[in-house]
């Protein structure tokens, strides 16, 4: 049932704008929360759709820049009204914790919700292609952390239906309760090397504050196994270092692409647990607890140019 619609006018000074409105879908776990943004002009075809997926503690609002103006995702509403997109922000449901989160395939996750998250996003594509005609062929998911963990299991169980993934600060569950890929799914994966929250060498997930979060693969061994199923080699077949921008501090970014940009990773040297960006930039004190937030690209642009192209096979 739909509660709202505002006009937001685009962020960063920009004269573009999104419709955003809330929702609310029936599910059996009880009604699901979700915001999408459409672009003002009318819709002339089918659309391309993008699910974006918040991390533990996060939101749909959060995403959409209405809890926090400088979340890097917030950027998906100026791609949505320039590039003719479809944009959801679904909400988690709250875990053991209190935290919103998802159900991502972590056996060992114990503070995670038990819902049915799989299902969910499958309802939501279903309904935008239904009523906001969304392109079946072209619909892509990107997460955040807890998000991004659930991106990679949505990369599994509904790899069929989608065209291209992208994952930041999110590495494969170690104990996990899904199979692997075997759906040659392009990916593009984000990580820092220094991350306080998700290891880039793997193990324990969380910090002081966060127990009962689980345990990850590294980030070569979740690069391993999402090359397997699209029989990629080891060997990359392009590496670059991006330009270093004054803002990104320390930090530094080594682009690596497998085959013709069916697996691309963005490795940032030094960098936390936080989107890299170059218009929305996180405060000190996100940067005291998550560690230096890279500025060399604008990550949800970097996403859209890897998945405007792909159809799902």
């Amino acid at each position: 049932m739909i509660k709202l619609a505002i006009l937001l006018t685009a962020l960063c000074g920009a004269a573009q704008a999104a419709t955003i409105t809330s929702a609310e879908m029936p599910r059996p776990e009880g009604p699901r929360h979700y915001l999408m943004a459409t672009p003002v002009q009318a819709a002339t075809g089918k659309r391309p759709l993008v699910i974006v997926l918040h991390g533990h503690t996060g939101s749909a609002n959060l995403v959409f820049g209405k809890e926090r103006l400088n979340d890097p995702m917030q950027q998906w509403l100026e791609i949505a009204d320039r590039e003719q997109l479809l944009v959801i922000a679904p909400d988690g449901m709250k875990g053991s914790d209190g935290k919103r989160g998802w159900n991502d395939c972590r056996s060992d996750a114990s503070t995670n919700p038990k819902s049915d998250d799989v299902s969910l996003i499958g309802a939501l594509i279903d309904k935008a292609v239904a009523e906001n005609n969304a392109d079946p062929d072209r619909v892509y998911v990107i997460g955040m952390s807890n998000g991004g963990i659930m991106t990679f299991r949505l990369g599994v169980e509904l790899a069929p239906r989608l065209a291209a993934i992208a994952t930041i600060a999110a590495l494969a569950p170690a104990r996990s309760l899904c199979p692997a890929p075997t759906h040659p799914l392009p990916l593009l994966m984000v990580h820092g090397t220094a991350d306080k929250i998700v290891p880039y060498a793997g193990g324990e997930v969380g910090h002081i504050m966060l127990k009962g979060r689980g345990t990850t693969l590294g980030a070569e061994q979740t690069l391993a196994l999402w090359r397997k199923p699209l029989h990629l080699p080891d060997a990359a077949t392009k590496e670059e270092d991006l330009p270093h921008q004054r803002e990104s501090g320390d930090t530094s970014v080594r682009h690596v692409v497998w085959g013709q940009d069916q697996l691309e990773f963005y490795k940032v040297e030094r960098g936390g647990h936080s989107e890299p960006s170059i218009h929305h930039r996180m405060g000190w004190i996100a940067g005291a607890l998550l560690g230096a937030q890279n500025a060399d690209f604008e990550l949800a642009e970097e996403a859209w140019r890897f998945f405007r192209d792909k159809r799902r096979q």
